[in-house]
């Protein structure tokens, strides 16, 4: 293929990958499986590589990131993002209402003689964005900043899949439309789930998530985090839509993400039902919203009302209330995490909020204690909102007496005693005798012998209670010499259970290295990074002689990580631990095969094997796919890309499958579809 080939190749992919993204984020209508998608972007992939002088910056392989940004340029808006007057209740709306119709000079608002239509959508809770189209492609994405001028977060931007990056059908030659960036709530606890995970504090909630998201140097981990968008303004000269409603539409057909529950209203009361409806329904949304945004439909009565020096006067944003409830505190206790972070947990006096009984809400960390100046005795408002966790929101000052006294905060570990830090640029204080520290010994066993790290199945939170405290195990290499008779002589341990838990421990000891990494419990080492380290080293030996240069190179690691691990293999007991590992027989070092170097070709897919196979077993399938980028689960869902079955596939994953349209493939069409594609098998 000559340079010409190429490019006529790259620009067919690059047209077929557009189309099949709108497809699937902005129609939710996939036409191809992941894995079709997939393969399709790595041979895109491959001939850029081969023919990079073709890459164009608006390449759907570029919707992977990698780009680093140290500074974000600020620029000046075009069009002012100015915003919104606030209202909270049917008061407001009517007042808004009469407002309207006086700046049209109409002489009332009964709407008999005259008609004002309005639009009313749904206030997303994340962060505003303007992006600049020039001939159909995306020049440019800034934020909203101080509504004059924003930062420049094109490269961020441009991962975000249901932004397109390239138009196809008719466009004003340049036009900015507007739109709010988001996290959807399925990203948001599973980012917080793998942040458990590594011992790193779980995110706040979606909108904080998103904002810090977009403003990552790396584009990257931009894109890892599956950011959303809907866009609801278009700006520019000589549109050709002639109000606001008209123009929702005239978006969605140059095929932007526009929400379908938008609506026109032909009066306000028809927009006090529509807020009405969603003020119960909005906790059913996958993303969150915080209320309505009301606009005049016509752009000539938008036009003669005007703005104010803030916001304009042919719109307003009507805010939902959060559930919210004043209750007392009576205690602040301390709980210590496994990595050692101090958790500050407000016990309140038991009150109904949102249909269930809150007893304790977190306090987070000793600043926001400062920050809302919460004292003992104190009666604070609680709130849960669309949160699942209630949180304290404020202090009822007038309720407050001599008896709430300024809180202290703790000094010493409340479970072992030693002294607290403090470290640089984190909110929370940290208990650092993470060997001798009970609520931490504990916690690294518990992440030590779960399913994704050394999946020791007998093992339950209460059997570690009980070996922890009957002095059996105080650390995870204990396990390996824990004897069958001493398990005997605990409660509730018979012969066969007790048989059970040994061999679920001497069954542990086939885990790969890449496993064991990650269940050592190498802070910010996530299952995802502890694999890709893995690949790297080859070996535990190789990564404790590796300085923090050498751990940045490695895919996913950055300072922190680095540093981390840095720290963990520097801690004469967990090396003493570590060796104490290896005598037991845990791998630390990736066996022949498994140094196989794989491909990219199922990245980002999620597999499904079930039945029994004839030319590899599960298990050589199930590294196959890893070795290649994909990922296991044993569950179907949405999210599954396909299921590769064998004869005897399970009934039930077989007709969820079914359900849920996921693509049932043969061992056969699976292996094809390697070797097309020269991957090792």
């Amino acid at each position: 293929m000559n340079e010409l080939e190429a490019k006529i190749k790259i620009d067919e992919l690059s047209a077929e990958l557009n189309q099949h993204n709108y497809n699937y984020y902005v129609l939710d209508s996939p036409k191809i499986s992941d894995f079709e998608f997939d393969t399709l972007l790595e041979t895109l992939i491959q001939l850029e590589k081969q023919y990079p002088q073709l890459i164009s910056p608006l390449s759907p392989s570029q919707r992977v990131g990698g780009q680093i940004t140290k500074t974000f340029q600020s620029v000046k808006h075009k069009y002012p993002m100015l915003s919104l007057s606030n209202s909270y209740s049917t008061d407001d709306l009517l007042e808004f209402n009469r407002k309207v119709f006086e700046g049209l000079g109409f002489q009332n608002n009964t709407q008999t003689t005259y008609s004002v239509e309005y639009v009313c959508e749904l206030k997303y809770d994340g962060l505003s964005i303007g992006l600049t189209y020039i001939n159909g492609n995306l020049s440019k994405a800034v934020t909203r900043g101080d509504g004059v001028q924003g930062d420049d977060v094109t490269t961020n931007v441009k991962t975000i899949k249901s932004i397109p990056l390239t138009l196809t059908e008719s466009y004003p030659p340049e036009f900015e439309i507007r739109g709010e960036i988001f996290l959807p709530l399925k990203e948001f606890y599973r980012i917080n789930k793998e942040r458990d995970d590594i011992g790193d504090a779980p995110l706040a909630n979606p909108r904080n998530a998103a904002s810090g998201t977009l403003k990552m140097q790396d584009s990257k981990q931009v894109a890892q985090r599956n950011l959303d968008c809907f866009l609801y303004s278009v700006l520019g000269e000589n549109l050709p839509s002639k109000n606001h409603f008209e123009s929702l539409e005239y978006a969605k057909k140059m095929g932007f993400k526009v929400s379908n529950h938008a609506k026109l209203c032909s009066n306000i009361n028809e927009v006090i039902n529509f807020i009405t409806y969603w003020d119960k329904q909005r906790f059913e949304l996958p993303f969150e919203i915080d209320g309505i945004v009301i606009k005049v439909n016509n752009y000539a009565q938008q036009q003669t009302l005007g703005f104010t020096a803030k916001s304009p006067r042919w719109a307003i944003a009507y805010k939902f209330k959060a559930e919210q409830v004043c209750t007392k505190l009576n205690t602040i206790t301390y709980q210590v995490g496994r990595t050692g972070a101090i958790t500050p947990v407000a016990n309140l006096e038991p009150i109904q909020l949102a249909g269930t009984l809150v007893k304790r809400a977190s306090l987070h960390n000793a600043d926001f204690i400062e920050k809302l100046d919460i004292r003992l005795n104190d009666f604070v408002y609680v709130e849960k909102g669309g949160e699942i966790i209630p949180k304290i929101v404020g202090v009822d000052v007038d309720k407050r007496t001599q008896n709430n006294i300024p809180l202290t905060y703790v000094t010493h570990c409340p479970e072992c005693n030693s002294i607290l830090q403090r470290k640089e640029n984190e909110a929370q204080h940290y208990c650092l005798n993470e060997n001798f520290c009970g609520p931490q010994i504990k916690g690294k066993i518990e992440h030590f012998v779960s399913r994704k790290a050394m999946n020791i199945d007998s093992l339950g939170s209460e059997t570690i209670e009980q070996l922890f405290s009957n002095g059996i195990v105080k650390n995870i290499a204990d396990l390996y010499d824990i004897k069958k008779e001493s398990l005997l002589t605990l409660e509730r341990f018979a012969d066969k259970s007790a048989q059970n838990l040994i061999d679920g421990i001497k069954q542990s000891l086939t885990i790969p290295f890449e496993r064991v990494l990650f269940a050592i419990g190498i802070r910010h080492v996530g299952e995802t990074t502890a694999k890709k380290i893995a690949k790297k080293v080859l070996s535990i030996e190789r990564l404790c002689q590796m300085n923090k240069e050498d751990l940045i190179e490695i895919d996913e690691v950055g300072e922190i990580i680095a540093d981390s691990i840095i720290a963990f293999l520097k801690n004469s007991e967990n090396l003493k631990i570590i060796e104490r590992l290896k005598v037991a027989g845990l791998q630390f070092e990736l066996s022949e095969s498994e140094q196989i170097v794989g491909s990219s070709l199922l990245q980002g897919l999620t597999i499904v094997i079930s039945g029994v196979f004839s030319k590899h077993s599960r298990d050589e399938l199930k590294t196959m796919i890893e070795q290649n980028g994909g990922k296991n689960s044993s569950s179907i869902s949405r999210k599954t890309s396909y299921l590769l079955a064998g004869e005897n596939v399970g009934p039930e994953k077989l007709k969820k499958a079914q359900a849920l349209n996921v693509k049932i493939i043969s061992e056969d069409d699976f292996l094809t579809q390697l070797l097309r594609n020269n991957i090792n098998i």
